[in-house]
């Protein structure tokens, strides 16, 4: 566990690089504030040592009880207004860096989990995804921040308090110095139980967000099937869950705090008794012990604190081991490096971009034992428009997501125009295949915003281009056309407006291969009828994959790709589909009779 943690944190240790400067001033303020904070109970002792007439400092040997007295006062106050000032300074900087280093780290978790795939995304609930971007990073910062600076100041404070109390009587120092190791090794067998618990903490905490989350985007379906109560039940299992994993770290850190008071108390109790014999016997002297007294105080104290900054740390550590998971999950999509510099400029080029797609014995699964793609091959030429039929779960969807390289298959290869998919960049593939998903995301936002997306273009374009799709009388309909906000999700439009939307946005790119799923199927007869003349000239001149459950659609593509269970078993024109009385042809039946839908 040690040592994982270790290169964890020196992995995550780059993200410091930048503060570099700022840390050896942090770090060279610690000896300082450590020095000032020594003196102070040396100064207690050598004043009572000044008013009985003891032996002390021999910078006081030679000066009056008065002056003494008073240059201890105005030493004692320097050191004071030294060390507040200090500290102060220390702690702005240690939280700047934290926050700079906590803005870094969630922008490369952001980062990497867009760019990791849907197999990935499948897999992971949003709310422990969000639960990692949120708090584990704050928990996280703390380490890099006040917890490792933190226990390296009272590292140093020890040092320098033990050393000082050596100086002054060797034989109360090393007593008390004896004491620490049984302590400190307690201390630590409570933190490893404390960092089992923590990690429960952070897994619990993130099954609460993933339930809250999973909640309220199925709200609709909560109230309409009146699960409120049910729902309400099994998030209190959760909440139970996470109160009990967090009652396990305040017992641990309860227990750290009362057994270090426990000690410190005993500690001076000894001090008293031991050093009070010695002060009976003349061996010490009364300014002496009470500098012990106040020494064995603020020996406890960094303890203390070090044991606070440790369950501190250890919270960290966790954050650290279930950041380090996540960024060290594999991108299983990305460019090749030895990505041909030809095919680059070639496909870059949409002149150059025919729209030939072509499968060959592609093969995809979550399981193996579970093929969603077996061995499908087939070819659709530049220009030709194809539709894509078959049951639900035959794997028309994942067919899309493929080719636009959101999976990659475990076997065969996809080709655009002679290249595989896997030799051409991801940007300009995405660039030049424009998809339009039946269920239709949209950011919040405003219209224009949610139809340029990725593209740089004007507002009047945007008009023109909504002109052409014949959305005009939609934007009327928005109370500020373009400038219209866009709820979360696009919440405040209707299923059918949101669906022009996409094909708007997929229109502004111009791509060369067109893919559509089911796109009019949120739209009522009038608005697809309108629609459905713009659609044909968007799809003019351009390869088309289109997913159609209707008659209308399947009969005026070019060919008909028929698919069941993952592997292709028909395929030809509507004409000879029929003829052949396969399984589109009982399909079609069941649709002229109203029974279902292709």
């Amino acid at each position: 566990m040690a040592k994982n943690d270790f290169r964890r944190v020196k992995k995550l240790g780059k993200y410091l690089k930048k503060e570099k400067k700022r840390l050896v001033i942090i770090l060279l303020i610690l000896i300082p504030v450590a020095l000032a904070g020594a003196i102070q109970p040396l100064l207690v002792g050598q004043a009572i040592s000044v008013l009985r007439g003891e032996n002390t400092i021999p910078f006081f040997d030679n000066l009056s009880k008065e002056l003494s007295i008073r240059l201890i006062i105005v030493i004692l106050f320097i050191t004071v207004l030294l060390r507040l000032g200090l500290q102060g300074f220390q702690s702005y900087n240690i939280q700047a860096v934290g926050q700079r280093l906590t803005a870094r780290i969630r922008n490369d978790l952001f980062s990497h989990s867009m760019s990791l795939s849907l197999r990935f995304h499948d897999q992971m609930p949003v709310g422990k995804l969000l639960t990692r971007l949120t708090s584990d990073v704050d928990a996280l910062s703390e380490v890099f921040g006040s917890g490792a600076v933190g226990v390296l100041a009272d590292f140093v404070s020890l040092i320098v308090i033990s050393i000082t109390m050596i100086l002054i009587e060797w034989r109360l120092g090393i007593f008390l110095l004896i004491i620490q190791i049984p302590v400190t090794l307690f201390i630590l067998w409570l933190q490893k139980r404390y960092r089992k618990q923590n990690y429960k903490v952070r897994e619990e905490l993130s099954q609460l967000n993933s339930n809250f989350q999973e909640n309220l985007q199925g709200l609709e379906v909560v109230q309409m099937f009146r699960r409120q109560k049910l729902n309400g039940q099994n998030f209190f299992k959760t909440g139970t869950n996470y109160k009990n994993a967090v009652n396990g770290t305040i017992f641990y850190d309860s227990s750290i705090s009362a057994f270090i008071e426990w000690v410190s108390l005993a500690a001076v109790a000894l001090v008293i008794s031991l050093g009070g014999y010695m002060v009976t016997a003349g061996a010490m002297g009364l300014g002496t012990l009470t500098t012990f007294i106040l020494y064995s105080q603020r020996l406890f104290e960094p303890l203390r604190q070090l044991a606070e900054r440790f369950t501190q740390i250890q919270g960290g550590l966790t954050a650290v081991e279930r950041i380090s998971e996540l960024l060290e999950k594999k991108i299983e999509i990305y460019d090749e490096v030895n990505t041909n510099a030809e095919n680059k400029k070639l496909i870059n080029s949409s002149k150059n971009v025919f729209g030939e797609v072509i499968f060959e014995n592609v093969s995809f699964f979550y399981r193996e034992d579970e093929p969603i793609i077996n061995d499908l091959s087939f070819e659709i030429k530049s220009g030709e428009h194809v539709a894509l039929v078959g049951p639900t779960g035959s794997g028309k969807t994942t067919l899309i997501r493929l080719l636009c390289r959101l999976y990659e298959p475990q076997k065969g290869n996809i080709f655009l125009d002679g290249l595989n998919i896997k030799d051409i960049p991801i940007d300009i593939l995405r660039r030049q295949l424009g998809v339009v998903l039946q269920d239709t995301f949209l950011f919040s936002g405003n219209v224009a915003d949610n139809l340029r997306l990725d593209s740089s273009i004007d507002n009047q374009r945007l008009k023109d281009i909504c002109s052409e799709l014949g959305l005009n009388s939609l934007l009327r309909k928005l109370p500020n056309g373009l400038d219209t906000y866009i709820r979360e999700r696009g919440g405040n439009l209707s299923s059918g407006e949101r669906q022009l939307l996409s094909i708007a946005r997929v229109a502004i790119r111009d791509p060369k291969v067109l893919i559509m799923d089911e796109a009019t199927a949120f739209m009522d007869p009038s608005t697809e009828a309108t629609l459905q003349r713009d659609l044909d000239r968007l799809l003019e001149k351009r390869t088309a994959l289109v997913i159609a459950h209707r008659l209308a659609t399947i009969e005026a593509s070019d060919r008909i790709l028929v698919m069941r269970k993952g592997s292709l078993i028909e395929q030809g024109t509507h004409e000879e589909l029929r003829a052949l009385g396969g399984l589109y042809s009982q399909l079609s039946n069941l649709q002229e009779k109203g029974l279902t839908t292709i």
